[in-house]
C-alpha cells in the first residue's frame, strides 16, 4: 500500500492563509503543542503530489520534446512575456510554488520539534528537495527555515539568490539527509540516503561544480547494487511504480485527491499522450527525429523509440501506470549518465577517458537495443554531446529535458533560436506577488 494514504489524515494539521508563507497548524494543533510528527511528516511527502504533473510538464513541453497546440497554452512553446497569462500560471506555476512551500512549512516543523531523528532527516531531504524544485522553475526565491514564520515581518518573503539557496539551504539538508538516513525508505517509497546521495550530485551538476559531484554520483552507481537498486532490463518497466531503479519517486493513488484539488496528480499521464484537448498531438517532431538518428547510428532498432513515444497519432506511451501512475523523479540512469557527463568535465580533457567514460553507458545502450558508444566519440566535446543525446531519450517525457538544456547552457542550440535568458526560468504566479504587495517581485521579463 502506498505511505501516501496517511498522508490525507495530516491535512487538517496544515491550513492556509492569505500567501505559502504565512502559514501554521492552528488553536491546539500549534507546532508547540503538537507530539506526533509522523502525520505532518506525510504531508510534506504529499504535498509533491500538487507539484507533479507541473514539473513533468514543464521539463518537456518548455523543451524540444512536446508541444501545446491551444492557445494560450502555446505560450509554453513560445518565449516571451505570454508564458505569465493567468490560464497558463494557474495550471502549472502556482500549484508548484504554493505547494512545495506548504511541502517546506510542513518539512519546518517536523526538524524543529520532532525529537525522532530519521524524521528529522527526511523532512531535510524533503525541503532540500522543495527548495531545488523552487530554483530550477523560478530562480530566486524567498527561504523560510521556520515552522511559524511572522505575519508582519515581511522581509522573509524578499526572494533570495539561487546560490544563497544552494550553499545555505539545498546542499546542507541534503548532506544532513545523507548522515541521518538508511536506504530501508527505498522499500515505501520514502526519503533514502542514496536518494539524498543522488540529489546531492544533481545539485552540484547543476551548479557546474564537477569535481563535487563526481564522489556523490560515484556513491550511488556503485553502492546500488547493495541498496537493492538495479537496472530493469526491460526498458518498458523503467517508470513503472515497482522498477527496479526508482529511487525516488512522488507517489500517487487514485484513492486520494492530489494536492492541487485535482482527482489525480497523474493528470501528467494525459498531457502526455494526448488526452487533454489542449494538446491532442503533443509529439514535437524533433523527438522523432531524435530517435531516428539514433537508431541509424547505434546499429540497430533504438527500442526506446516504441516504447517512449507514438510517431502516429504523435503523443507520448512512456506512462502505463493509469491515475495511480506515480511521477518518477530519480531514477538509476539518470545518475549513471549524470556520472559519465562529471567524469568527462573532470577527467577527459585531452579525451583520454573517453573510451571508459563512455563503456560506462553500455549496460543502458544494450537495453536500448543499441551498440556501444566506445570508440564512437574520441574528444571531449564529443563524449559531452554523445551523453547529451543519450540523456535526451533515456529520459524524455520525465520532466529533465528543458532543466538540463539550462543546465548545459544548449538552450538555443536546441530549440534552434535565441532564446533571452530571463525566459530560462518561470514567471512568479501574481497572486503571490499581490498578496505581499509587491515584496516578492516578478522574474524580469514577465
Amino acid at each position: 500500500m502506498k505511505f501516501i494514504y496517511i498522508a490525507i489524515l495530516s491535512m487538517v494539521l496544515i491550513t492556509a492563509c492569505d500567501n505559502d508563507l504565512d502559514q501554521s497548524p492552528t488553536l491546539d494543533l500549534e507546532a508547540s503543542n503538537l507530539t506526533e510528527f509522523a502525520p505532518v511528516l506525510n504531508a510534506a511527502y504529499y504535498y509533491h503530489t500538487g507539484v507533479a504533473m507541473s514539473q513533468l510538464v514543464m521539463g518537456d513541453f518548455r523543451a524540444d520534446n512536446m508541444k501545446m497546440i491551444e492557445s494560450p497554452y502555446t505560450a509554453m512553446d513560445t518565449y516571451n512575456a505570454d508564458l505569465a497569462g493567468g490560464d497558463v500560471t494557474g495550471a502549472f506555476f502556482s500549484p508548484v510554488y504554493s505547494n512545495l512551500y506548504k511541502s517546506i512549512l510542513s518539512a519546518n516543523n517536523v526538524i524543529e520539534n520532532s525529537l525522532d531523528a530519521t524524521q528529522v532527516a527526511e523532512a531535510q531531504f524533503l525541503r532540500a528537495l522543495s527548495y531545488f524544485k523552487l530554483v530550477l522553475v523560478f530562480g530566486d526565491v524567498p527561504v523560510n527555515l521556520i515552522p511559524s514564520p511572522s505575519t508582519t515581518d515581511t522581509s522573509i518573503l524578499v526572494r533570495q539568490p539561487v546560490e544563497d539557496v544552494y550553499n545555505n539551504v539545498i546542499i546542507p539538508d541534503f548532506k544532513n539527509a545523507i548522515a541521518g538516513l538508511t536506504n530501508s525508505g527505498l522499500v515505501s517509497g520514502r526519503a533514502s540516503k542514496i536518494a539524498a546521495q543522488a540529489y546531492l550530485g544533481k545539485v552540484y551538476m547543476h551548479r557546474g561544480d564537477f569535481t563535487s559531484a563526481v564522489p556523490e554520483l560515484a556513491a550511488v552507481v556503485n553502492g546500488a547494487a547493495a541498496a537493492g537498486v538495479t537496472l530493469e532490463a526491460d526498458f518498458a518497466n523503467v517508470v513503472t511504480d515497482v522498477s527496479s531503479e526508482i529511487l525516488f519517486a512522488t507517489q500517487i493513488s487514485a484513492a486520494i485527491p492530489n494536492a492541487d484539488g485535482s482527482s489525480s496528480a497523474s493528470t501528467f499521464v494525459g498531457w502526455f499522450s494526448g488526452a487533454d484537448t489542449k494538446t491532442l498531438t503533443p509529439l514535437d517532431a524533433r523527438l522523432t527525429a531524435a530517435f531516428d538518428a539514433s537508431s541509424a547510428a547505434g546499429g540497430g532498432t533504438d527500442l526506446r523509440k516504441a516504447l517512449t513515444i507514438n510517431e502516429v497519432n504523435q503523443t507520448g506511451v512512456k506512462y502505463t501506470g493509469g491515475l495511480d501512475q506515480d511521477a518518477i523523479e530519480m531514477r538509476l540512469s539518470d545518475v549513471i549518465l549524470l556520472y559519465a557527463e562529471a567524469l568527462n568535465e573532470t577527467t577527459n580533457a585531452a579525451g583520454a577517458q573517453s573510451a571508459t567514460i563512455l563503456a560506462g553507458l553500455d549496460a543502458i545502450r544494450s537495453r536500448a537495443g543499441l551498440t556501444s558508444l566506445v570508440g564512437t566519440a574520441t574528444t571531449q566535446a564529443a563524449v559531452r554531446t554523445a551523453i547529451a543525446n543519450e540523456r535526451r531519450l533515456e529520459l524524455a517525457l520525465e520532466g529533465h529535458r528543458w532543466f538540463d538544456l539550462v543546465r548545459t547552457g544548449t538552450v538555443d542550440a536546441a530549440m534552434g533560436l535565441t532564446v533571452n535568458s530571463n525566459y530560462h526560468v518561470f514567471p512568479i504566479p501574481n497572486s503571490e506577488i499581490l498578496a505581499t504587495n509587491g515584496v516578492i517581485t516578478q522574474n524580469a521579463g514577465y
